[in-house]
């Protein structure tokens, strides 16, 4: 009797320990119309221009914002006056620290799912630069030069062999003029609540990410039960390979 009673409490508390983690992931998937796509550090909402013409043919409502890239703060401010917007579910996209910026915005009851692509998924009281700082520097870090007012920037190496090392050299030229200075104060802004505990979230890892280690990315993907996918690509992947990142999103607006 003893053995049997040890043996159900032992499956009860593994039980619960994989409905525990499993919680985002087991969360039923709401059909969305609209996706608001969010860029990460460094970047604008150009780098969706990919992406982009590929969900709207699927006839899904698009935005792609424009962070200020000077706060935390600031940056979720950006996103919510997208969501309050829009009159049905969305569907919320991050890429890069525009990850934290999701999470960060994505409690608002008009959003469905959270979408990572290579990614930061902090957790309460934690921010991108918190879980950057928790592993080994990727390369893309000794490339980030900071100016006298608190904001970084890449160097040309940093944008042509750690960011984007997998597209066309055309498109790092662009990117290195286009980058936009991020603000250590978006970085290191802790989040208030994560999103990702009651919304369905998928993961993209990068896996030849330079910027963020994949390791990372694969940790954190399994953190939030997230539904992953692993694409062998720069941090860039929704520029290097389009269609399985515009996949993903499809799958998590239910389309």
């Amino acid at each position: 009797m003893k053995k049997r009673a040890i043996a159900r409490a032992a499956a009860l508390a593994a039980g619960l320990a994989v409905a525990s983690f499993g919680a985002s992931a087991n969360k039923a998937v709401v059909p969305a119309s609209h996706v608001i796509l969010v860029h990460g550090a460094w970047a604008d909402g150009s780098s969706w221009s990919k992406v982009i013409p590929l969900l709207t043919a699927k006839g899904l409502d698009v935005t792609a914002v424009q962070l200020p890239l000077t706060s935390l703060a600031d940056d979720a401010a950006t996103v919510k006056r997208a969501i309050a917007l829009e009159s049905g579910p969305v569907v919320l996209v991050g890429h890069s620290y525009g990850g934290a910026v999701i999470t960060e915005a994505g409690n608002d009851e008009k959003v469905s799912a959270l979408v990572y692509v290579a990614a930061f998924a902090p957790d309460k009281g934690q921010s991108a630069g918190s879980l950057s700082a928790s592993v080994q520097p990727p390369p893309m870090a000794a490339e980030v030069r900071p100016d006298p007012n608190g904001f970084l920037k890449l160097t040309q190496k940093g944008i042509f062999e750690d960011f984007a090392q997998d597209v066309s050299a055309r498109e790092k030229g662009v990117l290195f003029a286009a980058q936009a200075p991020t603000s250590v104060k978006s970085l290191g802004g802790n989040i208030t609540e994560a999103a990702w505990h009651q919304k369905p979230s998928w993961y993209i890892v990068a896996g030849n990410d330079r910027a963020i280690p994949p390791t990372l990315e694969a940790t954190m993907a399994k953190t939030i039960g997230a539904t992953t996918k692993t694409i062998q690509a720069s941090h860039v992947v929704m520029l290097s390979h389009p269609d399985e990142v515009a996949a993903t999103i499809l799958q998590a607006a239910g389309k």
